[in-house]
């Protein structure tokens, strides 16, 4: 008797509303000073560009002049070294060549790779809720909500993304009666939670009905949303990204080298300049590492300033080493590239490709 008693299902009560969305419809919450432009509703995440106040303006006709700089150079020691750690790596290659092969020339190429930094911040906001449970309230009687580019938010360290959610002081609203699930502090799961069967059933065990598992046979579970407290308190939360925003251009004075191996390597920054914002770079010996600052500082401004506060700029000139080394070996001639400060290798072709030492 007691088991068939557990086996019944609780009254149903189908004033209690069935699962549904989860976000309140449009117009349903009310409008914060300066944060008007929410509807409500998912996805509702108005963006916020900073006033004009935030926006750094550059100044007309200013540059930026760039110390000259030394070519590195590879010796004899530091490539044979660097190609035979390439071969070592490749268990095809044999490292016989590698320690017996006669160089003709060392020749260094002069690379320059420019890099620009915008550092950003954008804000965007968006109702939240969570149960009220008689918390304290941070409404509007408190004071009048700040604009969302006035409350204070710390940022990380400079050029490091980031994200950072905070409630808007004064924005608090609650809601006595939990929309979802109309303040009863249920959700009724949808179906009708029971199974039957004609013939004896393995699974009801000739009952003709089983308990549902999720809402434990009673057709209705606590509401998701309120937790059961009926109340719901809402607030503006507004979110705050740090973005580093990096562009990079390296001249192509090498159609034997692939350019993408210079983004897996480091290289020499003889020049850095930051600033609120940067300069175009004037004088520099390669004209088109000028004209590709010129260009990305122009990019970055109209790009990023319309939606976002630019907190820091920094431009970057690193020499990249890179040394094209040819040699012989059993009568042939070959060659092969050193790049970076990391003495990476690459070639085409090489004279072993056994596994033989």
């Amino acid at each position: 008797m007691d088991e068939e008693k557990d086996d019944d299902p609780g009254a149903f009560d189908p004033s209690i509303p069935e699962e549904g969305p989860s976000a309140p419809p449009p117009g349903w919450l009310d409008d914060i000073h300066g944060y008007q432009g929410h509807r409500g509703g998912e996805g509702d995440d108005p963006l916020y560009p900073p006033p004009p106040a935030y926006t750094p303006q550059p100044e007309l006709d200013k540059n930026t002049s760039v110390p000259d700089v030394r070519v590195p150079q590879v010796s004899e020691e530091v490539a044979r070294d660097a190609l035979l750690r390439f071969v070592e790596s490749r268990w095809r290659f044999s490292s016989k060549p590698a320690r017996n092969m006669s160089f003709k020339e060392l020749r260094a190429v002069t690379v320059y790779r420019y890099r620009l930094e915008t550092f950003c911040e954008t804000r965007t906001s968006g109702w939240q809720f969570e149960p009220y449970n008689g918390q304290l309230v941070d409404g509007a009687e408190f004071g009048r909500s700040p604009l969302p580019w006035d409350v204070p938010v710390a940022p990380p360290q400079r050029f490091s993304d980031g994200v950072e959610k905070v409630r808007v002081p004064h924005s608090c609203i609650v809601k006595k009666r939990c929309l979802i699930c109309h303040g009863k502090g249920f959700r009724r799961k949808p179906g009708n939670h029971k199974r039957s069967g004609s013939t004896r059933c393995t699974s009801c065990h000739g009952r003709g009905r089983k308990r549902c598992l999720s809402c434990n046979g009673q057709g209705f579970k606590t509401c998701s949303v309120c937790h059961g407290s009926q109340n719901l308190l809402h607030f503006i939360q507004l979110t705050v990204t740090w973005k580093n925003n990096v562009s990079d251009f390296v001249p192509d004075r090498q159609p034997d080298f692939p350019d993408e191996k210079f983004e897996k390597v480091t290289g020499d920054p003889f020049f850095i300049d930051e600033n609120v914002l940067v300069y175009p770079i004037r004088g520099f010996p390669d004209q088109e590492i000028c004209d590709a600052s010129s260009r990305l500082i122009q990019e970055h401004l109209q790009r990023f300033s319309a939606t976002s506060r630019v907190l820091q700029q920094r431009q970057t000139i690193e020499l990249v080493p890179l040394t094209h080394a040819f040699y012989t070996y059993s009568g042939k001639d070959f060659s092969f590239f050193v790049y970076g400060t990391e003495n990476k290798v690459f070639t085409s072709r090489y004279p072993s490709a056994c596994s033989v030492l």
